[in-house]
């Protein structure tokens, strides 16, 4: 896996993460239910490689030093 991911989309992940995981924890209703989707891009910020961003060719990390 080679990374994807730059560090200012792992810092909006990881905040958006957070914030669907506290909306999970904290929510009231049924709706909260699906705040627990915040750790996927928890993971992929941590792991800096976004399967959906190979699949459509994005890549927001600088290229390698050669």
């Amino acid at each position: 896996m080679k990374a994807n991911v730059g560090s200012a989309d792992k810092v909006i992940r990881i905040v958006v993460g957070i914030a669907l995981l506290a909306w999970a924890v904290l929510g009231t209703g049924s709706m909260h239910r699906f705040g627990w989707i915040g750790i996927v891009p928890i993971a992929t910020a941590l792991f800096s490689f976004c399967p959906l961003y190979t699949l459509l060719g994005i890549r927001t990390c600088p290229a390698p030093k050669n």
